[in-house]
């Protein structure tokens, strides 16, 4: 077995942001990856970009010292299924499978299984990804630290009791989505009051990429940098009450947590 071996269960989107996060970080070479996935046009797709790629987790697993699994939640018991006898003790198991809990693994593999459950985001792609992530079944803690350092490849990872996993998924694991509304409607405002959609789509995007640079560079709280741009009976000003009055902050709160509650019902079932 090569442990410097990684195998990725599924070529979704995920799969393919992680993997193409890695390599571009220099984290793991193209060689040292293959990915299992089942639909043929998915397997052309990603060995277009050079990947190996197979058509079974079997065949991904065997020789390879970590397995990520990155498949959807109700294809999972499919693939544990097809997996019993080819995974040990020996392999450290990194799942992102939303709502999933890291006892799924090893009511699957026995209790001897080292589980890392993840929440990632696909931002990961750009090496700018957030994870959550915990550690459950047999896991030390140097197979904690080799997750983090994988998940720290492609962005920023923080762990978590697996009680909160649920809450990064509603939070980071699905914000992206939430952050790409917004870019959108920010720049629809921009074409609203005159602006083209190509220099409106680049000032919004650079914005809102300059803004959480902030947060995380200055370490101040985003409430004081919000303060700091609204001038007494300003323009900014304006635009904040204009927020306020459409319940922007109601509406991201509810987003997470109609988010989480679908993880843990994901993970139920």
């Amino acid at each position: 077995m090569d442990f410097e071996q990684i195998a990725i269960i599924g070529g979704g989107n995920m799969g393919e942001a992680l993997a193409g996060g890695m390599i571009k970080t220099g984290y793991a070479s193209l060689e040292r990856i293959v990915l299992a996935e089942p639909f043929e046009a998915r397997r052309e797709h990603l060995k277009s970009g050079g990947y190996r790629v197979v058509d079974n987790g079997p065949d991904a697993v065997r020789g390879a010292g970590t397995v990520l699994f990155a498949v959807k939640p109700q294809d999972l018991g499919a693939v544990l299924t097809q997996l019993d006898g080819e995974v040990s003790a020996a392999h450290l198991l990194v799942s992102i499978v939303a709502g999933v809990p890291t006892t799924r693994y090893t009511e699957a593999f026995g209790e001897g299984a080292r589980v890392i459950r993840v929440m990632p985001n696909t931002p990961a792609l750009v090496a700018t990804g957030a994870a959550g992530l915990c550690a459950g079944g047999a896991a030390t803690a140097e197979d904690l630290a080799a997750a983090v350092k994988m998940l720290g490849s492609v962005g920023r990872a923080v762990e978590v009791p697996e009680s909160q996993m649920d809450a990064v998924t509603g939070l980071s694991g699905s914000g992206p989505a939430y952050v790409f509304q917004f870019i959108e409607a920010l720049a629809d405002g921009g074409v609203c009051a005159g602006l083209p959609r190509d220099k409106a789509m680049m000032l919004a995007a650079q914005t809102v990429m300059g803004s959480a640079k902030m947060v995380l560079d200055l370490n101040e709280h985003p409430g004081r940098l919000k303060d700091m741009v609204a001038s007494p009976g300003g323009t900014t000003i304006a635009g904040l009450h204009a927020l306020e009055k459409g319940g922007l902050r109601a509406a991201v709160i509810d987003a997470v947590m109609a988010a989480s509650k679908r993880s843990k019902e994901l993970g139920a079932g």
